[in-house]
């Protein structure tokens, strides 16, 4: 009679898109706020100076609120899409990704409809730059959100059932996008 070890405990997910997509939303986050806090710094030397900021341009504040909005929705959305990959539902998990990509090209279309409606040059001074820098660095991030939702939707209705670590780490990318956005929304288009 031999004896024999039993078989090993399978080993644990590593979780490495899900750690990327954190790092990566860390640094993203970082990066917004250091934005925030020179529109802020300029915005209290030109308040301070008795100058206007911005000095004449208008921001119309409906559109800016649209896209409060709808990263509000894509963060629902998103999380819909994690609970039906976890329980293996494509159609519900199709469904979700598919709205969270057109919310977040609505976003896109939103901040590309200010840009127009303000008629602001990129070198028409100070306040132009650091807007332009910001509010683009806001749209690429949603660029590469949409990505990753066209890249998660792919593989999970490809057949990659077991895979919900990259809606996962979708999902984490647009909450942190929403919540850098709400703070751009407050600072950028509210403390105008």
């Amino acid at each position: 009679m031999t004896l024999a070890l039993p078989a090993p405990a399978p080993a644990p997910p590593k979780r490495q898109m899900l750690v990327a997509t954190a790092l990566f939303s860390v640094a993203a986050t970082m990066v917004v706020g250091a934005m925030l806090a020179i529109w802020v710094l300029l915005r209290s030397r030109a308040v301070d100076a008795g100058e206007r900021f911005p000095e004449a341009y208008t921001i119309s504040e409906v559109p800016s609120n649209i896209m409060l909005m709808t990263v509000a929705g894509i963060c629902i959305f998103a999380q819909w899409a994690v609970y039906a990959a976890a329980r293996h539902d494509r159609m519900n998990t199709g469904l979700a990704l598919s709205a969270t990509w057109l919310l977040g090209a609505a976003f896109i279309n939103a901040q590309a409809f200010i840009w127009v409606d303000m008629g602001v040059e990129i070198a028409a001074g100070g306040y132009a730059v650091v807007f332009y820098a910001i509010t683009g660095l806001m749209v690429a991030l949603a660029i590469i959100g949409l990505i990753m939702t066209t890249i998660a939707a792919f593989r999970f209705l490809g057949g990659h059932l077991g895979e919900s670590e990259l809606i996962s780490a979708t999902a984490l990318y647009w909450y942190v996008l929403a919540a850098a956005f709400a703070a751009v929304w407050f600072v950028v288009y509210v403390t105008k």
